[in-house]
């Protein structure tokens, strides 16, 4: 029998962010949805998205270039059936180069691909894990900025490493920063959330919000009772947006259904302390094999 009680600390939100919420990127003068489309399987999904609110759109520009195809074909989409809808959306560009470091061809094969794309708004230094790594890429990329041949008005870095996602949050120097947190992975809370310095004028996104959930099969293997909840894939969505530390998500809903359903589970109040708890002993449970 797993224990599933106790309170998780830290703030909480009365209200979880909506899709057609905007929000300040950095010191750019964009605004951005909450929801931030990443990764999916069909342009219908991208579309969808967008009349959900979302304005927000990443993309890569060199690995897993082939998956991003159907997201790339939806902004072709978005931007041929409306060109003045370009004003309304913000695409990031995320390389993940470091040799040659941030050569801007990867950048220009993605607005090269997406008829009427034309500039990109944001960069990003993908998967940034040590501090060299951070500081020349940085440095790359806010030359790129200025350099003014890409369009691009705002930086961002994604971090496997959360001591540097600080050593950003403390000297504002991103617009926004993404950084790994879930119920299997839920460190954050403790090495992270407590430092920022409340300063910043930078968003802080989450990515792989999802990532080791626990599934039907996993929960049933637990042979806990039936009655105790286990939580739906939105809800490890609404996990991550209860803490308030956190701007928005990076998601990748593979259809249009996906996206009405993280929408309407984002009309419902956050998580209480209980329920984040019991989210985060759950996952232990199940992917250390421990009942405690």
């Amino acid at each position: 029998m797993i224990a599933l009680t106790g309170v998780a600390g830290g703030a909480r939100r009365t209200r979880l962010p909506r899709a057609a919420d905007r929000l300040p990127l950095g010191k750019s003068g964009l605004k951005v949805s909450p929801i931030c489309l990443g990764m999916t399987s069909s342009p219908e999904t991208v579309v969808a998205a967008y009349e959900s609110g979302v304005n927000f759109f990443f993309v890569t520009g060199d690995l897993h270039w082939p998956l991003y195809d159907p997201l790339r074909r939806g902004l072709a989409t978005l931007l041929q059936g409306s060109p003045s809808r370009r004003q309304e959306i913000v695409v990031a560009i995320v390389s993940y180069l470091d040799n040659p470091l941030f050569s801007a061809l990867q950048f220009h094969e993605v607005i090269a691909e997406v008829p009427g794309l034309e500039y990109v708004d944001l960069i990003i230094a993908g998967a940034v894990s040590s501090p060299e790594s951070f500081y020349s890429r940085l440095d790359s990329i806010a030359r790129a900025r200025a350099g003014g041949h890409l369009g691009a008005r705002a930086i961002g870095a994604t971090f496997h490493q959360r001591t540097l996602a600080l050593v950003a949050d403390h000297y504002d120097l991103l617009d926004i920063g993404y950084i790994r947190y879930n119920s299997a992975h839920p460190g954050a809370r403790t090495d992270l959330f407590p430092f920022f310095s409340g300063r910043r004028s930078s968003l802080v996104f989450n990515f792989k919000s999802v990532m080791s959930r626990v599934t039907r099969e996993m929960f049933d293997a637990l042979r806990v009772p039936a009655s105790y909840w286990l939580p739906s894939p939105v809800d490890y969505y609404r996990f991550v947006l209860s803490r308030p530390e956190i701007d928005g998500i990076l998601c990748s809903p593979m259809l249009p259904e996906e996206v009405k359903e993280l929408a309407s589970a984002l009309e419902r109040p956050p998580l209480t302390g209980d329920e984040e708890e019991y989210m985060v002993r759950m996952s232990s449970a199940v992917h250390t094999a421990v009942l405690t």
